[in-house]
């Protein structure tokens, strides 16, 4: 979009917050560079200058502004969309991989070379992995000097810098201060409930509607790995250098998100997750819009826009989930997911009490005695297929996953039918044209609607509904009385 300067200028005159994230504008009279939504009075055109990227915005020599915080953006939801090697180059950058593993480390899991990656998210970002991956530690390094008390050399290794001296000039040249002049700028917060805990705000693009979202987390949770309480949905995570504990609550402009971390390396990731889990870089406008040109649909967009897909911190943990909810109700699917959980997760220590372990890892599961597992043996040999097969490394999901060919890969192992496969591939890598017209909510809500019931019928008629099905059938489901559909109370 940043390419089409006629419309972005539109944008950022009428301050519209829905185009966040999808460009920013570098100022040229005076370095800086902002969000579209900016609320300062709007620079003249022939001195603005479009960027895809913050990193690209960094790497031209334009500083962040100080009044919008461009860096606290939503993503892109192109990201989100896509499945091409940008994209998915962009999902791994989020998860961290660039600062653990280096840009070969990002290549090898696309399968390309290093050049070939680099020149991609040039041409299209502006700016290379290294870049990209230093502009994303720069806003970690914001975020744990604005609301922590650490010591800036413990923030300066948390945030992936290398050294405390690169630490000190990546901040002081993209915010144009210094890391302890940010921090005396920064607006007094209520210190965190929990001791040692960080208590960040998630930002999203407006409208979003909860209900669904929370009530599916909430209605599906695992004991010990999950629970709702007290307004919020908490829940283990396993990250690259420990665990944490995450508590997520909907509030009207953004998601509170209080987190645990065993070592603060895990923050970007973690954050990174949690947004993924609640699918925050949407652009709701775009999606519903499209759906609204249903007229069977039109009228439960109009009823509850915003609705957003329910997906995964952990790839490999949905998939064993979907398998253990294969032809059974919630409510069995979460007693066979906390017996494996009681038997082969690792412990961890909540602060506040009520989550325990982490889900088992595949290499756990993998190990476990298949008699043990109180389901049909058809089911058993799915699941000891699938864990097989994480464990070995023979498949793996991800968020740099090729959606077709894992799709391939999963609907080669037995007992993987399309019903598995779809829900897979909308809640675990993100497709958002999954659909499930064998799903017997949807084939349920399809007749009350007066939609074609069979698979066949539906998936025709489902067409004018791409590339966003897997949002489709958000609405679909809400039809029916089903918890997943309500905010708990």
């Amino acid at each position: 979009m940043h390419t089409d300067t006629e419309r972005c200028v539109r944008a950022v005159r009428s301050k519209d917050a829905r185009f966040d994230g999808w460009f920013f504008t570098a100022v040229l009279t005076t370095g800086i560079y902002c969000r579209p939504s900016c609320p300062v009075v709007p620079p003249k055109p022939e001195n603005m200058v479009f960027h895809p990227s913050a990193a690209a915005c960094q790497q031209a020599g334009f500083r962040a502004c100080k009044r919008c915080r461009p860096d606290t953006s939503p993503g892109s939801p192109e990201w989100n969309q896509r499945a091409d090697v940008v994209a998915r180059a962009m999902r791994l950058i989020a998860d961290g991989v660039v600062d653990r593993e280096g840009v070969p480390g990002l290549a090898g899991r696309l399968g390309y070379s290093t050049r070939q990656v680099e020149r991609q998210l040039l041409a299209e970002l502006g700016a290379g992995p290294l870049a990209l991956a230093r502009a994303q530690r720069a806003q970690t390094a914001r975020l744990l000097i604005e609301t922590t008390a650490l010591p800036m050399a413990q923030i300066a290794f948390a945030a992936g810098f290398a050294s405390i001296r690169t630490f000190n000039d990546t901040v002081r040249e993209v915010f144009a201060l210094p890391p302890s002049e940010l921090r005396a700028r920064a607006p007094k917060r209520q210190g965190a409930s929990t001791p040692g805990a960080l208590s960040l705000r998630l930002p999203f693009r407006a409208p979003l509607n909860p209900d669904n979202l929370f009530g599916h987390l909430a209605a599906t949770a695992v004991p010990g790995v999950e629970e709702w309480r007290d307004g919020s949905y908490r829940r283990t995570l396993r990250l690259p250098y420990g665990h944490g504990v995450v508590a997520l609550t909907p509030n009207p402009d953004h998601i509170a998100c209080r987190l645990t971390l065993s070592d603060l390396r895990d923050l970007t990731v973690a954050i990174s997750r949690c947004r993924r889990l609640l699918d925050l870089d949407a652009d709701p406008v775009a999606i519903d819009d499209q759906l609204r040109t249903d007229p069977v649909l039109a009228p439960l967009v109009d009823k509850a826009p915003g609705r957003r897909v329910p997906r995964t911190v952990d790839e490999a943990e949905f998939a064993v989930r979907a398998v253990l909810g294969q032809q059974v109700s919630t409510a069995a699917a979460r007693t066979h997911a906390a017996r494996l959980v009681t038997a082969y997760g690792e412990p961890v220590d909540d602060p506040e009490g009520g989550l325990t372990h982490l889900f088992p890892a595949p290499k756990a599961l993998a190990a476990l005695d298949p008699e043990t597992l109180a389901m049909p043996r058809t089911r058993r040999t799915t699941f000891t297929t699938l864990v097989r097969a994480l464990a070995d490394g023979d498949l793996h999901l991800g968020v740099e996953s090729d959606w077709p060919r894992t799709r391939d890969r999963l609907l080669a192992l037995p007992g993987f039918g399309p019903w598995t496969v779809d829900v897979i591939a909308m809640r675990a890598l993100g497709d958002p044209d999954a659909f499930l017209p064998t799903d017997l909510g949807i084939r349920r809500a399809a007749r009350e609607l007066g939609l074609p019931s069979t698979p066949a019928a539906l998936t025709a008629r489902a067409g004018a509904w791409r590339p966003w099905r897997a949002y489709a059938v958000q609405y679909l489901w809400a039809t029916d009385s089903h918890p997943i559909n309500f905010l708990p109370v």
